[in-house]
C-alpha cells in the first residue's frame, strides 16, 4: 500500500516540477537570476527526497517513512514550481492557464514545507506513533495546515508581486478572523514541538534497543540544521543586514533529511553516529558562541571607534580567531563526556592502562577486561595475529573464531596485529578509533604471548625430541638384535661347530664357510640399512646429488634449483630430511601433479623451500611427520614455516643457520 502512495506522491512531485519548468520556458529571457535560482533549488532539493523515498518504499513497503519522504520531496518542489508557474503567468498574459484559484492557495503553501517532516518526527523509524493518543498531533498537523492555507488564501488586501490584481474566489476574511492566521502559525509551532518531543519519548523508551536509537540518532542530525538554520539567519542579518544565508540552513536540512532518514532505515551501522551529533552540536555552540562574541565586539568597537570602521571589524575577526580553538576543544570535551560517553570511557581507560602499565602496576594484558568495563560490554575480545599462524588468539595464546563482519583490525606500521571482536555495542567508527588508540598495547601483549607461547614450544620440543631419542634408540636396538646381532651370532655358532669338525670329516665345510659368507653379506647389509635411516648414504656426494636423485625416484614432474656451496654435514642432513618429508607428503596425501625444490643461501642461513600443486589442507597435528620435522628443524636452530591453504597447494619452507 504505502509503496502505491509513495509512487503516487512522487509523480505528483515530478509534475509540479514539469509546470515549473513550463513557466521557467515561457519565461525565457525575462527570466531573472532570482526566479532560475528558486526553481533550481526546488528541482536540486526534491529530487533526493523523491529519490530515496522511493527507494525506501521498495526496501519497506510495510513502513510508511518511505511514502513520507516522497511527501517531503512533494512539499519542496510545489512552492517554487508554483511561484515559477504564476510568475510567467502573469509576465506574459494568456500564454499560459491560469485557474483564479492557485494564487490564493500559494499564498500560504510555505507552511507545506514543514508538514511532511513533523509527520515523519510522529512516524520514524518504525512507521507507528509513539501511541494512540499521538493521533490527535497528526490528524491536528494537517487540519493546521489546510486552515492556515485557506486562511492566507482569504487574507483581504492585494495579493505578493506578480500577484497583486488576482482575484479572491474564496472571499475575504472577517476583520475579526485575520489574528486566527497568526494563531494557526503558533499552533502549528507548538505542534512541531510535540512532534519533535514525539522523536525525545521514542529514544527513551529504546533504552534496551541499539539499532532503534541508532535510528532516531540518525534522524536527530538532520533536524540539528533546525537550530543552526536559526543562527544563520542571525549571522546573515549581522554581516550581510539580509536573510541571504539563512538558504544555507534550508539547502542543509532539506539535503540531510532524506540521506539520514535512507542510512537510518536501511544502513543504520554506516558511522559513527554519536560522534556526528557531538560533532554537529560541536560546531552549532562554536558557532553561536563566535556569533556572540563578533556582535559584542562590533558592537562595542562601533561604539568607541565608530560603526562603520574598517578598525572595527578588524578587530572583532581576530578576537574571534583567537576564540575559536580553546572554545572548540573545551566545548567538544564536554560534549563528548554528555553525548559520546562510551567514546571517552573507552580512550580515557586505554590511556589510564598505558600509564599503571608503564608503571609496572597493571598488564597489557588486561586490556580486553579495560574496555569491556568502559564499553559495558561483556562480549568483547582483543584478539592477536601471531607470525606464522592463520587466525587470532586471546591473551592465553587460544584460538579465537569470529565472522569477518565483527572484526575490526588492528594496524600498527601498516601491518596487522590483531583485531577487535565487537561484541553488542558500539560502531564501526568507535571501534576503529579504539583499536588505533589501544595498538601499542596490542603490540606489547602480541610480543610476551609470542614469547610465551615460544618458549612452551621450545619446553615441548624438547620433551618430543627426548621422546623421539629414546624411541629411535629402542627401535635400533631392537633392530639390531633381531637383525645384524641374530644373524652375526649364527655365524659365529656355525664357524665355531666347524672348528669342532674339521679334522674328522663329519661336517661339509665348504658349504658351511659359503652359508657362513652369506650371512655375513646379510649382517652387512642390514647394517648397511640401518646407519642410511641415521644418515643416507646419497648425502656422501652433496646435498644438490641428493635432492635430485630423490627427485628422479618420484613419478611425476619436479623442478629442482639448488646453489648452495659448502654446507656442514648437520645442515645438509637436516635440509635433506625436510625436502623429503615434504615431497613424501606431496606424493601421498597432497595428490600433486608438480613439485617445486629450491634450496639456496639467504642472509645467513639455509633456506629450503618446497611447493606443489596438490590439494593444501595440511596442518602440523601433534605427533604427524610435519610436527616431527619441525622439531627436527628448531633442534638445529632453525624454523619451518608451513602455508597451505585449502585447495590452493602447499609450501613448506625451513631457514636453518649456517655459517657458509
Amino acid at each position: 500500500m504505502y509503496r502505491r502512495v509513495a509512487v503516487l506522491v512522487g509523480m505528483i512531485g515530478v509534475a509540479s516540477l514539469v509546470l515549473g519548468a513550463i513557466g521557467l520556458a515561457d519565461l525565457g529571457r525575462a527570466a531573472t537570476f532570482d526566479a532560475v535560482s528558486w526553481y533550481a533549488s526546488g528541482v536540486l532539493l526534491s529530487l533526493p527526497s523523491i529519490g530515496l523515498g522511493l527507494v525506501i518504499a521498495d526496501r519497506r513497503p510495510g513502513n510508511p517513512v518511505g511514502a513520507l519522504l516522497t511527501f517531503v520531496g512533494f512539499a519542496i518542489a510545489a512552492g517554487p514550481s508554483a511561484e515559477t508557474y504564476i510568475l510567467a503567468a502573469y509576465t506574459h498574459p494568456g500564454a499560459l492557464p491560469l485557474p483564479d484559484i492557485v494564487v490564493p492557495l500559494d499564498q500560504g503553501l510555505w507552511m507545506l514545507m514543514y508538514l511532511p517532516i513533523a509527520l515523519l518526527m510522529l512516524y520514524f523509524p518504525d512507521g507507528r506513533l509513539p501511541s494512540r493518543r499521538w493521533r490527535w498531533v497528526a490528524g491536528a498537523l494537517v487540519v493546521d495546515f489546510v486552515a492556515f492555507d485557506l486562511a492566507a488564501a482569504m487574507m483581504p488586501g492585494p495579493y505578493k508581486a506578480p500577484a497583486e490584481n488576482a482575484p479572491h474566489p474564496l472571499g475575504d476574511l472577517p476583520g475579526a478572523l485575520v489574528p486566527l492566521v497568526f494563531v494557526l502559525v503558533f499552533a502549528f509551532m507548538g505542534l512541531l514541538v510535540a512532534s519533535a518531543t514525539a522523536m525525545a519519548l521514542k529514544f527513551r523508551r529504546a533504552a534496551g534497543d541499539p539499532v532503534r536509537r541508532a535510528q532516531l540518532k540518525w534522524f536527530t542530525v538532520a533536524a540539528l540544521w533546525l537550530p543552526l538554520t536559526l543562527l544563520l539567519c542571525w549571522g546573515s542579518y549581522l554581516l550581510i543586514d539580509a536573510p541571504d544565508l539563512v538558504m544555507i540552513g534550508l539547502f542543509g536540512l532539506f539535503v540531510t533529511i532524506p540521506v539520514a532518514t535512507s542510512i537510518a532505515l536501511l544502513r543504520h551501522d554506516l558511522y559513527d553516529i554519536d560522534k556526528a551529533i557531538s560533532t554537529a552540536v560541536t560546531y552549532s555552540v562554536v558557532t553561536a558562541v563566535l556569533l556572540g562574541v563578533y556582535t559584542l565586539v562590533s558592537f562595542l568597537g562601533g561604539l568607541l571607534i565608530g560603526q562603520d570602521g574598517a578598525v572595527t571589524a578588524a578587530g572583532a575577526t581576530a578576537v574571534c580567531a583567537a576564540a575559536l580553538m580553546p572554545v572548540r576543544a573545551r566545548v567538544q570535551r564536554v560534549l563528548d563526556r554528555r553525548m559520546y560517553p562510551q567514546r571517552r570511557a573507552a580512550l580515557e581507560a586505554i590511556e589510564d592502562l598505558r600509564r599503571r602499565t608503564h608503571d609496572g602496576q597493571a598488564e597489557p594484558e588486561e586490556l580486553e577486561a579495560v574496555l569491556r568495563r568502559a564499553l559495558r560490554d561483556p562480549r568483547l575480545r582483543v584478539t592477536y595475529r601471531l607470525p606464522g599462524t592463520p587466525g587470532l588468539v586471546d591473551a592465553s595464546g587460544e584460538t579465537v573464531t569470529a565472522s569477518d563482519d565483527r572484526l575490526t583490525p588492528i594496524v600498527l606500521s601498516g601491518r596487522q596485529i590483531g583485531a577487535l571482536v565487537r561484541g553488542g555495542v558500539g560502531s564501526a567508527q568507535l571501534l576503529r578509533e579504539i583499536a588505533a588508540s589501544s595498538a601499542l598495547l596490542v603490540e606489547v601483549t602480541r610480543l610476551r604471548i609470542e614469547l610465551t607461547l615460544a618458549l612452551r614450544e621450545v619446553e615441548s620440543s624438547r620433551s618430543r625430541l627426548l621422546a623421539t631419542g629414546y624411541r629411535e634408540r629402542r627401535r635400533l636396538e631392537r633392530d639390531l638384535h633381531d637383525g645384524a646381532q641374530q644373524r652375526l651370532v649364527t655365524l659365529g655358532m656355525a664357524l665355531r661347530l666347524a672348528q669342532r669338525h674339521l679334522g674328522d670329516g663329519t661336517v661339509d665345510v665348504d658349504g658351511l664357510l659359503d652359508q657362513s659368507v652369506a650371512e655375513l653379506g646379510s649382517a652387512v647389509a642390514e647394517l648397511r640399512a640401518i646407519a642410511h635411516g641415521l644418515r643416507p648414504s646419497s648425502l656422501d656426494d652433496g646435498l644438490d646429488v641428493a635432492v635430485r636423485t630423490l627427485a628422479r625416484s618420484l613419478t611425476i614432474p619436479v623442478t629442482v634449483e639448488v646453489d648452495i656451496g659448502v654446507v656442514s654435514d648437520d645442515v645438509t642432513t637436516t635440509a635433506y630430511y625436510v625436502v623429503s618429508e615434504a615431497v613424501t607428503n606431496a606424493v601421498k596425501h597432497a595428490e600433486a601433479q608438480w613439485i617445486g625444490l629450491r634450496i639456496a643461501h639467504e642472509d645467513a642461513g639455509l633456506a629450503v623451500q618446497i611447493t606443489d600443486d596438490g590439494r593444501g589442507g595440511a596442518r602440523m597435528s601433534p605427533g604427524s611427520g610435519l610436527a616431527g620435522l619441525a622439531d627436527r628443524v628448531a633442534a638445529a636452530g632453525g624454523a619451518l614455516l608451513l602455508d597451505s591453504p585449502s585447495g590452493q597447494g602447499t609450501t613448506l619452507r625451513a631457514v636453518l643457520p649456517c655459517a657458509s
